[in-house]
């Protein structure tokens, strides 16, 4: 069994003005199928081959830096783009969610705000993530492509929601401003995937 590109769930450009059409094109069609093809070179000649994903990822220090990175990365990305959705601007999560974020969080503008501050501290290239852990969401971020379902992750959880801040995601329409991708990101985060994922969970 090899790992394959997903399609994405909408046109390159169906995110604007928020995130630009070509690096939708770039992000999807060179950065993420690069991790696909790497993560299969990487595991051709070992018995994980046939695991999934998930299982290669709980198991990722026994395994090569190689598999970390690009599993990681094939991961995180498939989980990504189904994490935005187009012509979303100015909703939040509801229902359980929403009421697990008010609990955890005290209101959903306290969450975004811890979330942001997290996807801006992250040094470098890495990951913030909206994840449940022992009962509860958390707030956590990783370096490079890893996530928390990693067993070397310092944060362990399921992942809820995800924001990429590699430069890769956002440099050509926001340069240097990451504070402003993440901020745009808002506009296009596609909380009904959020919300199947933590009723999934549950």
């Amino acid at each position: 069994m090899s790992f394959t590109l997903p399609e994405l769930p909408y046109a390159h450009d169906a995110l604007e003005p928020h995130v630009d059409k070509a690096t939708m094109e770039i992000h999807h069609g060179k950065h993420h199928a690069a991790y696909v093809t790497n993560l299969n070179k990487s595991l051709e000649t070992t018995e994980w081959k046939s695991r999934s994903l998930e299982e290669i990822l709980a198991n990722v220090s026994k395994l090569p830096i190689a598999v970390r990175n690009n599993g990681g990365g094939h991961w995180n990305h498939s989980a990504f783009w189904n994490w935005m959705k187009p012509k979303v601007a100015g909703t939040s999560p509801t229902g359980k969610l929403g009421d697990a974020i008010k609990k955890d969080f005290g209101s959903f503008d306290k969450f975004k705000e811890q979330f942001s501050n997290a996807a801006v501290a992250r040094f470098g290239s890495g990951w913030a993530w909206l994840i449940h852990q022992d009962g509860k969401l958390v707030v956590a971020s990783t370096p490079n492509q890893d996530n928390p379902l990693m067993d070397t992750a310092e944060t362990r959880g399921i992942p809820v929601l995800g924001l990429d801040v590699w430069e890769h995601a956002y440099y050509l329409k926001y340069q240097n401003r990451r504070p402003d991708y993440i901020a745009a990101f808002w506009n296009v985060v596609n909380w009904d995937e959020a919300a199947r994922r933590y009723a999934a969970v549950k």
